[in-house]
């Protein structure tokens, strides 16, 4: 498998995961991206910045995410617990959008983007990894806490709502 920078010819390929992970989601009974987000422009933006990731096998789109390594506003408060490199750093990447494709969960796609992120950090001379999913989304927490991620506490987004927040220690030396 290999993962790189998603180029525009992917956006029909990444949208179409993006609608399964929708539709997995509205499975779990909870609203999180129902509202159609992430678009075609949020991507194509992730695209332009250089964020957006595709994981692809044997030709084929499987997965995507976004990598942000300038921060994220929305991790600089974190209740009811704290970051494992602190509060107030900024020394980590964040992971938005992941979407596998339903015929390639469950074959270790996720241990491949944890792995990814995790280098990607070591690369740029960051600690961690940070994420976030809604409080019910059990299909993701569970492949954050399979590889690694450890429970934190809760962010809020922009809009207000709440979010549980992970993070990943990726360098041996602030263990």
């Amino acid at each position: 498998m290999e993962i790189r920078k998603t180029t525009a010819a992917d956006l029909d390929a990444v949208m179409e995961i993006l609608n399964e992970a929708r539709r997995t989601i509205a499975q779990l009974g909870i609203n999180q991206w129902q509202d159609g987000y992430p678009t075609a422009d949020v991507i194509l933006d992730d695209i332009a910045k250089s964020r957006s990731r595709v994981m692809v096998k044997d030709g084929e789109v499987i997965g995507t995410f976004a990598v942000l390594d300038d921060g994220e506003p929305t991790y600089d408060t974190i209740y009811e617990g704290h970051w494992l490199t602190g509060d107030d750093s900024r020394s980590y990447i964040a992971v938005h959008r992941v979407a596998i494709s339903v015929k390639s969960r469950g074959t270790g796609t996720s241990g491949e983007l944890v792995k990814y992120a995790c280098d990607t950090a070591v690369q740029l001379g960051m600690k961690s990894v940070r994420i976030d999913t809604h409080e019910g989304n059990v299909v993701m927490r569970r492949m954050l806490e399979k590889n690694g991620f450890v429970h934190c506490g809760v962010i809020y987004l922009e809009n207000g709502e709440p979010r549980v927040a992970y993070e990943k220690l990726c360098r041996e030396e602030i263990i």
